[in-house]
This record gives C-alpha cells, sequence and structure tokens, in this order.
C-alpha cells in the first residue's frame, strides 16, 4: 500500500493591512476588557475597592492571554506603543511599519473604550476625572513598564510559545504590586483619558505616564541588550 506522501503547508505573511487590522481589533478588544471589567466589576462590587480591583485584574490578564494567542500569529499583537518601538529599534519591525502601528494602537483602543461604554449603557463620549497623579505614580509606570518589556524581550528569546501566559500573569501581579495598577502602555493610557469610570485616568495625568512609560521600555531594552551580550551569535 503507497504512503501517502504530505504536502506542506506554505506559510503565508500576512500583509501590512492585515497586521495593522489585528493591532487595531486587538488593542479595541484590550481596551474593551480593561474598561468593561472595571464598570462590572465596580457595580457588582458594592463599594469594595479590592473586589473590583481583582475583578478588573482577571478580566484583563485573560483578555491578553487569549488576545496575543489569536492575533499574534499574525501582528504580533503588540497593542502597546513601546513594544512597538522596542521592536522598531531591534530592527525586527520597519519603522515606517512601525508608525502605522502605535497610529491603530490608539485608535483601537479608544475604540475599545467606546465599545465598553456602549455595552454598559454609558455615554459614549466622556472625558476621565479620575487622578492619578505623584511621584509613587510615575514610578510604578517605570517599574510596571520595565518589568513588561523585560518579560517579553526575555521569554521571545527562550519561549516565545509562552508570550502569552507570561504577558498575562505579569500584568496581573503588576496591577498589585505597583500604586499605579499597571498601565504600562501609552496606547492605553491615551485611551482610559475618555472614561470616567474605574478604568480612567485624567488627561492631565496621561503625558507624565506615557514619558514614564517611554523611560521604562528603554531601561528595559537597555539592561536586556546588556544581560544577553555575551549570548548573541
Amino acid at each position: 500500500m503507497r504512503r501517502r506522501e504530505r504536502t506542506a503547508v506554505p506559510t503565508v505573511t500576512p500583509t501590512l493591512s492585515q497586521r495593522l487590522a489585528a493591532e487595531f481589533i486587538a488593542t479595541g478588544g484590550l481596551l474593551a476588557a480593561v474598561v468593561g471589567s472595571g464598570i462590572m466589576g465596580e457595580s457588582l462590587a458594592g463599594g469594595n475597592v479590592a473586589i473590583a480591583l481583582l475583578a478588573n485584574t482577571l478580566a484583563t490578564a485573560a483578555a491578553l492571554v487569549a488576545l496575543i494567542l489569536t492575533f499574534g500569529p499574525i501582528s504580533g499583537a503588540h497593542m502597546n506603543p513601546v513594544v512597538t518601538l522596542v521592536a522598531v529599534l531591534e530592527k525586527q519591525l520597519a519603522t515606517r511599519d512601525g508608525v502605522s502601528y502605535l497610529t491603530v494602537q490608539v485608535l483601537g483602543g479608544i475604540a475599545g473604550v467606546w465599545l465598553a461604554h456602549l455595552m454598559f449603557d454609558r455615554p459614549i463620549l466622556m472625558t476621565s476625572e479620575h487622578v492619578r497623579s505623584g511621584t509613587p505614580q510615575l514610578v510604578s509606570e517605570v517599574v510596571a513598564t520595565f518589568g513588561l518589556v523585560c518579560t517579553i524581550l526575555g521569554t521571545a528569546k527562550h519561549r516565545p510559545t509562552a508570550i502569552p501566559f507570561a504577558v498575562g500573569a505579569y500584568i496581573a501581579a503588576a496591577y498589585w504590586f505597583t500604586a499605579s495598577t499597571s498601565f504600562a502602555n501609552p496606547a492605553v493610557t491615551i485611551a482610559r483619558t475618555l472614561t470616567n469610570t474605574f478604568a480612567g485616568i485624567r488627561p492631565v495625568d496621561a503625558p507624565g505616564f506615557i514619558a514614564a512609560q517611554l523611560v521604562g521600555a528603554m531601561l528595559a531594552l537597555t539592561t536586556y541588550r546588556w544581560l544577553y551580550r555575551s549570548h548573541v551569535s
């Protein structure tokens, strides 16, 4: 009996438009999860902020795992301008493509916030009044972003298939060990200025968060390059 020959499945490289669509949808899904779970958690917690934060944490971490598994094979599922910036600096992504990624991440995040408002019957257009200012918050964002980027770079080098779970686990932990509840993402920060709900941040506080996130990302990249310098082939 003749053995059936296996036909190799050709690898198809996603087009830029497909990758941008994936980044838009994934970042929108992340913000819908962050904001929606914040609204749901706060409404069910009966004033217990710890329970509301726990609900927000679990939903966000679970959404990250699912979104990275789903959209990672298409665009890398960055969902985060600092992750995209690091990919550009590491020459894993062309600069022009990186700019396009950044744009759709911000737009997708805003769309995700508006979708959450629509699902929970809130006004679609809002501006946050949630104060998140001060040195502890900014230091927290440096730490949160440093840890996130280190997690992604280190896991990508040694266990790339574990990235979705490593990122979800790190963000779940960072929600609780940082004073800022670990935004660690400029697109998330911008989008959350547009929701006056549990997950919001005042627009005036956002630039400081974004600056701290950029500092954390660059410190992480510098540290990663130094740690792995002798291991580069």
